[in-house]
């Protein structure tokens, strides 16, 4: 059972930065894609952005490319989401996921993650 818990939400001012966290326990972190999600309120969950086990082919939905990175660190078993350049519409619940069924390139598609975390809430004000 792979356990995943977010960490550094919170409220920030449109332009600002925030940097997410998301440790892993209880699977091979190494060895698993992971994946950033958010939900607003009224809305679907939608994919944000992915790095698959070995780094190199990240991938992010239009809205948040060139503000967003994604990256990881294996050894600390931690994805982390560096967020730049924030705007009021980024305000959700973001959520990280793990596929332990990863491809070189990894998926967009909410059912392809197998195990999720809890959420950390992220507002910005205008």
């Amino acid at each position: 059972q792979v356990q995943l818990v977010e960490s550094g939400g919170g409220l920030v001012q449109a332009g600002g930065s925030l940097r997410l966290s998301c440790a892993a326990s209880g699977g091979t972190f190494r060895y698993y894609n992971m994946g950033w999600f958010r939900q607003a309120p009224g809305k679907e969950r939608e994919f944000v952005a992915a790095i698959p086990w070995a780094g190199g082919n990240t991938r992010y939905v239009d809205s948040v490319k060139g503000r967003f990175t994604i990256s990881r660190d294996n050894a600390k078993n931690t994805v982390y989401l560096q967020m730049n350049s924030l705007k009021p519409e980024d305000t959700a619940v973001y959520s990280c996921a793990a596929d332990r069924h990863p491809n070189v390139v990894p998926t967009t598609r909410t059912g392809d993650y197998e195990y999720w975390g809890q959420g950390t809430q992220v507002t910005v004000s205008s």
